[in-house]
C-alpha cells in the first residue's frame, strides 16, 4: 500500500480497477495543499475536469473558487479531491461498483492529509462519506462528527449553477464552514 503522496498518485493513475478506466482521458487525482486542515470531496470529474486532470475546473469550479474566495480561501489552501477519480460517461453519477473501487483511494488520501473538517460537495458524495441516507435538501450545512473529523455537506456547486435560488442557503453554509475553520484550524485562516 502506497504510504507517500507520490506513491499514492503514481498507483492511482494507473488504475484499472474499474470500467471508467477504458473511457477517461486523465485520472483527476486531486489537488490543493497536501498539507490542509479542511478536504473538500466531490462525487467525480466531469468533461473539463477529465480534459485537465483536475478537479473542479470547469463552471462548477469556478463557482467553488468564488465560494472560496467568499470566506478568504483559495484552492492552496484546501485539498480537493473526489470519490470517483475517472470521469463516469455522460456525466452520470458514478456506480457503486465505481465507487467501491475507487474508494481506498480517497482513504488513502484522507489519512496522508489528516484533515480537521471534510467538506462533502453534493449529495452523492454526502451518502458516501456522511451517511447512506443522507438527504442533502434538509441537513446541508449541519456538522457531523466521525473519528474526530469535523464533517459537513453544502450543495455542490454545479446544483447550484441549476438552481441559483440556492445560493443564499450556500452563502450561510460557507459562513458556517469560515467559522468551523476559526474554531478548529491551527494554519488555515478563512476571513
Amino acid at each position: 500500500m502506497a504510504d507517500t503522496w507520490e506513491a499514492l498518485e503514481k498507483e492511482c493513475l494507473a488504475c484499472r480497477e474499474c470500467s471508467l478506466c477504458e473511457t477517461r482521458k486523465n485520472v483527476v487525482f486531486g489537488v490543493g495543499s497536501r498539507e490542509a486542515e479542511v478536504l473538500f470531496i466531490g462525487e467525480g470529474p466531469g468533461a473539463n475536469e477529465d480534459e485537465q486532470g483536475e478537479p473542479f475546473v470547469g463552471r462548477a469550479g469556478k463557482l467553488l473558487d468564488d465560494m472560496l474566495a467568499i470566506i478568504g480561501l483559495e484552492r492552496k489552501d484546501v485539498y480537493i479531491a473526489n470519490i470517483v477519480k475517472c470521469r463516469p460517461p455522460e456525466n452520470r453519477d458514478p456506480l457503486g461498483v465505481e465507487q467501491d473501487a475507487c474508494i481506498g483511494y480517497l482513504r488513502r488520501q484522507v489519512a496522508l492529509l489528516r484533515p480537521k473538517i471534510i467538506v462533502c460537495l453534493g449529495r452523492i458524495a454526502a451518502m458516501r462519506i456522511i451517511r447512506e441516507d443522507f438527504k442533502i435538501s434538509r441537513e446541508h450545512g449541519q456538522w457531523f462528527e466521525k473519528a474526530g473529523v469535523q464533517m459537513m455537506a453544502v450543495f455542490h456547486p454545479a446544483a447550484l449553477l441549476r438552481d441559483p435560488r440556492r445560493r443564499p442557503e450556500a452563502f450561510d453554509d460557507f459562513k458556517a464552514l469560515q467559522a468551523k475553520i476559526n474554531e478548529l484550524c491551527e494554519h488555515t485562516r478563512a476571513e
